[in-house]
């Protein structure tokens, strides 16, 4: 055995042997397994086509519904963009998105509709992404009109988080500056992400899972979430202050992307943590043979999560590889 193959099975034994470390080495190899990549950037290059169509349907919506109160209209909107910080400024301003006008209530309405399901996509990417995680056989996953009823029920979540967003944004202003109040303000934000995401996790994932081993990964994505946010107010202030208009709208638009690739990996990793911690996907072989007990409930799920079929035997899922 050379040097190299004796490190790594020792570091291998040193990890497998630890709770700590097995676990973390699961989580992390099991997001590998199930093309983590992939998934995290399809969840932010559909949540970055989904984010325009939504703020055009909330500022059309808050155009009709309060029209008398414009007060009220910039303050959801501020809460609503500020989710985002990286681009929030650019999105609010002037020259940022705008209502949906149309001379007729049919075409008004047909604007929306349309405007609503061109942002299922991130819904749609985040259900694949849970269904892939949790290793749900193709045959058994929801059909058309299931995923579309659990896409509008991510939309309402949406919209209650603008609701509490709000609600937490004018405690704030009337708290001042406050310490005391603003890191209770920081507290009461971290709970509302952790059973927004506790929430999120119990639409896109399958029905089978108790809600029980959805807490730990909403607890870590909610906290990851938070961190985010004010990570992405500090670059904005440090980095983005002083730049120039065209710099400054193609450095949102890159930091938006990045701000959203980067939630999207702490969503799916936290959702990874809940799968390995329910179903003890640990500790794993760094570099098999052998495999442990794990790695064998690993593969064992993956395939049988390729069935497409319920009426095909066991011995017809794997594709052939004889190259006839």
């Amino acid at each position: 055995m050379n040097p190299v193959t004796r490190t790594v099975r020792r570091i291998d034994a040193w990890q497998q042997r630890h709770d700590t470390s097995s676990f973390v080495f699961g989580v992390v190899k099991k997001f590998g397994d199930d093309s983590g990549g992939t998934l995290v950037a399809l969840i932010a290059y559909y949540g970055f086509l989904s984010l325009f169509p939504l703020l055009l349907v909330l500022i059309t919506l808050l155009g009709l519904l309060f029209a008398h109160d414009v007060a009220l209209q910039d303050r959801i909107v501020h809460s609503a963009v500020g989710q985002f910080p990286i681009v929030g400024r650019q999105l609010a301003g002037p020259h940022g998105v705008r209502s949906l006008r149309s001379g007729s209530a049919v075409g008004l309405v047909v604007g929306l509709l349309g405007l609503v399901w061109g942002s299922f996509g991130v819904c749609q990417a985040a259900q694949r992404a849970m269904a892939e995680v949790w290793n749900v056989p193709h045959v058994i996953r929801p059909g058309f009109v299931p995923r579309l009823g659990r896409s509008l029920g991510f939309l309402a979540l949406l919209g209650l988080d603008l609701v509490l967003t709000t609600f937490l944004a004018g405690l704030v202003t009337i708290g001042h500056d406050a310490v005391w109040f603003r890191a209770a303000a920081v507290a009461v934000g971290l709970g509302t992400n952790m059973g927004l995401y506790v929430a999120g996790f119990r639409i896109l994932t399958p029905r089978s899972v108790s809600i029980g081993h959805l807490i730990p990964g909403a607890v870590l994505a909610g906290t990851g979430w938070t961190v985010l946010q004010y990570a992405g107010t500090l670059l904005v202030g440090h980095t983005l202050r002083h730049a120039n208009q065209t710099y400054g709208y193609f450095g949102s638009i890159i930091g938006l992307i990045s701000f959203l690739y980067l939630a999207a990996q702490v969503t799916v990793y936290s959702a990874e943590v809940n799968v390995v911690r329910a179903r003890h996907l640990y500790p794993r072989s760094i570099a098999p043979p052998p495999f442990t007990s794990a790695d064998e409930a690993v593969l064992e799920m993956m395939a049988t999560q390729l069935r497409r079929r319920s009426d095909l035997p066991d011995e017809k899922i794997s594709p052939t590889v004889s190259g006839e």
